[in-house]
This record gives structure tokens, C-alpha cells and sequence, in this order.
């Protein structure tokens, strides 16, 4: 671990340009790179905090497919999405770039040749899948089949995500194209591969060893489960028809793998700051005394931790990351985040559903972060986490605060009279409360540095329960001049000390008590006079507002329909069509005799569950039907209701009640019965359907 560093170089991992942003990958990456990134600021620090979104690779060129617009059409479309998402949310990036950008593609070609020139790669000419029919080579992606490792029969070519395992397509069981469907054949094609065993002693010093004590356990028990595996070389290029070209000889059609681009996006991004900031990237990325950390999901721990500082240390000019706190994922209402099932809460749908309440996702994400396991988020919590504690902890003690000040002061700090001790034992807490917030966040534990700084305004809110000034206030005018000037100075800390969790509550309390040049965060450990006496604050508003059920149901309901969509497309795909029935004459046909009619009465049979006697209007008569619809509809619901009946049906029995005739149904992707009717209206009863 580096002590002292004179700057620090802080990455976020590249999001893929095949959606947008959801809560996994803020919850994984952004919050808390971004509360890094504020807190290094607000200290003074010399910090470059670079992004950008990752846009090459096979799912980009799925997507196209699946679409039918281009690959540069989807990249287009998601990065702005996801631009717009991080601004919006005030994600406080110095740098946001993108793979696509030339500056991308220079670096990236650049550092394969410096490791080409050097004779750090192998070239092999391997087997791999091959689609006859689509006449091209399959990327992982484009290769389903059995995992040999579980049995899932969906496992990809690339990672079976049902067991975690890292695969090669041709570890497949019965390989399968994702393009046409068809088998593919195995075919000879030239790669070049990043020989990874070749650093294992390295990296088992650097890590194993060298990072043993400060690299969480989710992450450091992943890495020794990879090296003590064995390391294997890897390809770094692929058969692809998007992405970077390899800047070879005899490499034409061939792109640069992803995974080997995407990394070098962090330093493409860092260059293209500092042309357009006229400073040096360099000693970002090569200085001794830079630190470097990657924030990522635990799936790019491999990646990060094994595979990137290979990559930089082959390239040998580059410094090494000082630590990857990668983060374990977040679950939605108890079930796995899922892009293609739509089971997600999409950050831009968040920011216009909520309104100018960034701060409370940030909050209910770090307060409910998956730093070591797995964790859930609920609506139901995320509305608790507001209105129990944002609301009622923060809210409440800034609004007492600021009332008060501006109902005995006219919003003026007022001069302290001589302290208490209870004052004084206050304001020395309040001084500890950086330094306990640094420890916490220097050791990315960042649920525990939000819970401290919550602790800020619990010890305000304690405070004035336990001094009472509105009481003391008809007696002892004086002493609440103190009572007030000491909660004045808390209030003032939490604007500072609350800015790297929540950015816009910050700038509002900080508008609110009129301080204009934001307070440095040491400078809250060295001084009680925040607020100086004589300080203009102004009027109270509400910090946070209580979020209600109807929102929150509204949220629920939303889901519970993409889980009904999600189990109707299963049974659809799952769905046997019946075969074609034995082939019948026109004239059979004809003796049907099917007429629209219209339901006037339903009941529920006694003792019967699924059937309902019907009177049917049918242009003809009035008759009875008895049809087995009960668990689809209730008889409420149907009167009214225009129907197709086949009046000429023989009567029937059924449990006493003649039925005569038959109504048409069939059943949708639920598995529930619809109506078979004409979809106009000014159809008249008795028509006859021909």
C-alpha cells in the first residue's frame, strides 16, 4: 500500500455500450469511485478519476444483429444514454471517453505493438469454431452449450454464468451458433496470445505476498484461486468483424480481443484529458509515486488483478495498481440483476422518476453496499432508508437548526457565551469525526463511512433533544445563544463532510447556510468556528422529502409486470403449437353455425370451480350456456361481453343445466383463457361468421 502518494490515478470500470446504466453497476463501481474520487478532492488531493464507455466486442455486434442497425448505431445510442445518466446523477469523472474515439484506438494499437516488437505474445494457429452458414468464425458469445463443469445447457463461450466457471468455446458440449443455430465445425485461424504463466512468479509475489493484507478477501481469494489454478495463455485477439484492428502484418480481419482493449481505455481517457487540460498524463500512469486504484465488479476481478497488470507489467513502463476493491453484486427484490430480462432499475428511468433525488439512491446504494456478499435491493427499503433516515435523522436536525436560528436570530450566528462541558465534549466529537470518516474510506469501507457521517447529525439531533433551546430559550436567553452556535457548527461540518456520499444535499445545505467557499475537510478537525459568529444563514427548506407508498408501489408493480412478461415470453418460447388437425371439406365447415352474440348474465355454477352459467344473447334467442371459464374470469367482468358461440352444437348436460351451444376460446402466453371476438365495434348479435 502507498503512503503518501503525491496523486492519485482512480478508474472506473468502462461500461458496456450494449444498454444502459442500472443499480448493479452503480451500487458495484460508480458510488463508490465517486466517493473516493470527492472525498481525495475535498482533502486537497491531486486526483484524476477517468471513465469511458467499452465499445467493441462480440455482444455489441449481437445487439446490431438482433436489431437490425449497425454496430456504431447501438454504441452511439447507449453512450449518449449512459453520458447523460452520469452527468445527471453527478458522477464526478474528470475524464469520460469512449473506446470508439481515435485517441482509443492510437493506444491501443500502439501498446499491442510495443508488446509484438518485443516478442512478449505468442502466435499459434488453433481450431476454433466456425459457422459454415454464416461464413464467419463465432466470438464466445456467439456460442452456447453445455457447461462442462454444471451441465447448464445455456452456458456461454466465454463464462458459464450459472456455475461462475471461465470457459473456451470449444470446452463446450454440444456447441451450438447463436447466429443461425446450426452446429459449428472446428477450422484453423492464426491468433496471438498473451502467455500469462510466464508471470505467475510475479504475479504471486506482487499479490500472494506483496497485497495479502490490504486487498479485500473477495478479491484476494479469487486471484489466488486463479494462480493457484495455473495461469495459461490467453488470446488477445479474435476473428471479429468490430473492434480494433490488429496493427500487424498477415493479421487482416483480425480485432483486438476486448477484454485486451477495454483496460488500455483507462489510459486512452487519462490522454485525452490532458490534451484538453494541457497538463501531462504520463505521471498519471508512470510516476512511482501515483496511486492507482480500479474500481470494478467482482466478474472483472481476473481481469484487473491478473490480466491488466501483466499486460502493464510486459509493457514495463507503467505502474501497477496499489489496490482493486472490487465489490460483490447487488440482487433486485431477491432475484439476480438480469440486462435481458429486463429485471433492473435503469438509472435514467430512476432520474425521471425521481426528480432531484439522486442523493437518496446514492444513499440507499452505499448504505446497503455489497462490499463483501452479496446484497438485495428493495423499494420497500430504499423508502425506509429515506423517510427513517435521511428524512428523520439529516432532515430533521438541519430544518431545527435553521428554523430556530432564523425564528431567535434572523439567521445570524450568535455569539457564544461561556461553554459547558456538554459543549465542549460536543464540539471535540465533532472534530473526531473526519479523521474516523479518512479511516473508513481509505479502507473502502464506504457503508461504514456513511454510517459515521450519519452519525454527525445524530449527534446533532442528540445534542438539541438533550438541551432543549426552544424550552430554555423563556429563561436563559444567553445560554441558548451557545446551544444554537454549537448546533450551527455541526450543521456546518455534515455540508462538507456529507459532499462525497451525497453530492446535491451538500450543495443545498451549503446554499442553505450561505457558505460560499466550501470548508476543507481537515479544517472541520481543527476548528469550532465554522460558522463565525455574525454569519448570515438563510431561510429553512426541506433537505429531503418523504417518499410516499403510491411511488414506491408504483415501482413494485413495474417489476411485478416485467416478471409476468419475462414468465409469458418462457411459456411462449416453451409453447407447443398443436399440429394441424385432419385436413376437412368446405362443406363440413359450412355446417357450423358460428354467430356473434353478446353476454347479458354470468353466475358461477354451484360446487363446480371452473364452470359459469352464461345467458348469451345471440341474435336468435336468448339460451343458457355453461362454459369452463370460471378460474380465467369472474362473472362480473364479462357481462357485456361480445362473444363468438357455435349455436348449432347439440345440447349438453352439464350438472343439471342445459348448455346449449358453445363459446370459442383460446389461451395466451399465460396460459389464461381470452375470447375469441371480433375486435370492432358496431358488430350486431346474430352475425354470422363465415
Amino acid at each position: 500500500m502507498l503512503e503518501n502518494p503525491k496523486r492519485y490515478t482512480i478508474t472506473a470500470a468502462l461500461p458496456y455500450t450494449n444498454g444502459p446504466i442500472h443499480i448493479g453497476h452503480l451500487a458495484g463501481v460508480y458510488v463508490p469511485s465517486d466517493i473516493y474520487s470527492r472525498y481525495l478532492r475535498l482533502q486537497g488531493r491531486d486526483v484524476l478519476f477517468v471513465c469511458g464507455s467499452d465499445e467493441h466486442g462480440v455482444a455489441i455486434s449481437m445487439k446490431a444483429k438482433k436489431e437490425g442497425i449497425t454496430p456504431q448505431e447501438v454504441i452511439d445510442k447507449y453512450d449518449g444514454i449512459i453520458r447523460k445518466s452520469f452527468v445527471d446523477f453527478g458522477i464526478s469523472f474528470d475524464n469520460y471517453s469512449r473506446t470508439s474515439a481515435k485517441i482509443h484506438h492510437e493506444t491501443a494499437s500502439e501498446f499491442f505493438k510495443t508488446l509484438y516488437d518485443k516478442g512478449d505474445f505468442i502466435e499459434e494457429v488453433t481450431e476454433q469454431l466456425y459457422d459454415a452458414k454464416a461464413d464467419q468464425f463465432l466470438a464466445d458469445r456467439f456460442v452456447t452449450g453445455t457447461c462442462p463443469k454444471c451441465g447448464n445447457e445455456e452456458a456461454y463461450g466465454d463464462q458459464c454464468e450459472k456455475c461462475g466457471s471461465t470457459l473456451n468455446a470449444t470446452d463446450l458440449i454440444n456447441p451450438k451458433s447463436t447466429i443461425t443455430g446450426e452446429t459449428p465445425v472446428l477450422k484453423s485461424t492464426k491468433h496471438w496470445f498473451l502467455p500469462l504463466d510466464r508471470y505467475d512468479a510475479f504475479l504471486k509475489e506482487w499479490i500472494l505476498v506483496g497485497h495479502k493484507n490490504d486487498w479485500k478477501p473477495n478479491v484476494y481469494g479469487q486471484v489466488k484461486s486463479w494462480i493457484d489454478g495455473g495461469l495459461e495463455p490467453r488470446a488477445v485477439t479474435r476473428d471479429l468483424d468490430w473492434g480494433i484492428d490488429v496493427p500487424v502484418a498477415g493479421a487482416e480481419g483480425k480485432k483486438l480481443y476486448v477484454w485486451f482493449d477495454a483496460p488500455i481505455g483507462y489510459i486512452s481517457s487519462s490522454k485525452e484529458w490532458a490534451a484538453r487540460e494541457g497538463k501531462n498524463w504520463e505521471p498519471y500512469w508512470k510516476d512511482q509515486d501515483t496511486k492507482l486504484v480500479h474500481f470494478i465488479g467482482k466478474d472483472n476481478i481476473v481481469f484487473h488483478c491478473i490480466i491488466f497488470p501483466a499486460m502493464l507489467k510486459a509493457e514495463g513502463s507503467y505502474i501497477l495498481p496499489d489496490n482493486v476493491p472490487a465489490n460483490e453484486f447487488l440482487n433486485l427484490e431477491g432475484n439476480k440483476l438480469s440486462t435481458s430480462k429486463n429485471w433492473a432499475v435503469w438509472l435514467h428511468e430512476y432520474l425521471e422518476e425521481f426528480p432531484n433525488q439522486q442523493d437518496v439512491l446514492r444513499y440507499a446504494l452505499t448504505s446497503n453496499a455489497p462490499e463483501t456478499k452479496d446484497n438485495d435491493f428493495t423499494w420497500k427499503d430504499f423508502q425506509a432508508r429515506n423517510n427513517n433516515e435521511l428524512v428523520a435523522i439529516f432532515g430533521n436536525f438541519i430544518n431545527r437548526v435553521v428554523v430556530l436560528t432564523n425564528k431567535y436570530y434572523n439567521g445570524i450566528v450568535p455569539q457564544p457565551n461561556e461553554l459547558s462541558e456538554v459543549d465542549e465534549q460536543t464540539l471535540a466529537e465533532l472534530k473526531a469525526y473526519p479523521a474516523i470518516i479518512s479511516s473508513s474510506i481509505e479502507r473502502y469501507r464506504f457503508r461504514e463511512a456513511l454510517g459515521e457521517m450519519m452519525n454527525v447529525a445524530r449527534l446533532g439531533n442528540k445534542y438539541l433533544a438533550d438541551e432543549e433551546p426552544w424550552k430554555v430559550i423563556k429563561d436563559n436567553p444567553e445560554r441558548v445563544q451557545t446551544q444554537m452556535y454549537v448546533a450551527l457548527q455541526i450543521a456546518a461540518a455534515l455540508s462538507t463532510l456529507c459532499e462525497p456520499f451525497l453530492p446535491f444535499t451538500a450543495k443545498k445545505l451549503a446554499r442553505i447556510l450561505k457558505i460560499e467557499q466550501a470548508l476543507n475537510w481537515n479544517t472541520i478537525a481543527e476548528h469550532s468556528d465554522l460558522l463565525v459568529v455574525g454569519h448570515q444563514i438563510g431561510e429553512a427548506e426541506l433537505l429531503f422529502a418523504k417518499i410516499e407508498d403510491e411511488a414506491i408501489q408504483k415501482q413494485i408493480d413495474k417489476l411485478e409486470a416485467t416478471k409476468t412478461a419475462n414468465k409469458a415470453e418462457i411459456a411462449s418460447s416453451l409453447a407447443i403449437t398443436e399440429p394441424q388437425k385432419e385436413a376437412i371439406q368446405f362443406e363440413d365447415f359450412a355446417k357450423m353455425d358460428l354467430r356473434v352474440g353478446t353476454i347479458l348474465e354470468a353466475e358461477k355454477m354451484p360446487k363446480a370451480n371452473k364452470l359459469l352459467i352464461l345467458k348469451v344473447d345471440t341474435g336468435i334467442d336468448v339460451r343458457t350456456i355453461v362454459s369452463g371459464i370460471a378460474e380465467s374470469f369472474a362473472p362480473e367482468d364479462i357481462i357485456g361481453k361480445k362473444v363468438t358461440v357455435l349455436v348449432n352444437l347439440a345440447p349438453r348436460n352439464l350438472r343439471g343445466v342445459e348448455s346449449q351451444g358453445m363459446i370459442l376460446m383460446t389461451n395466451n402466453a399465460e396460459g389464461k383463457l381470452v375470447f375469441v371476438n371480433p375486435d370492432a365495434e358496431g358488430v350486431g348479435n346474430g352475425e354470422t361468421i363465415n
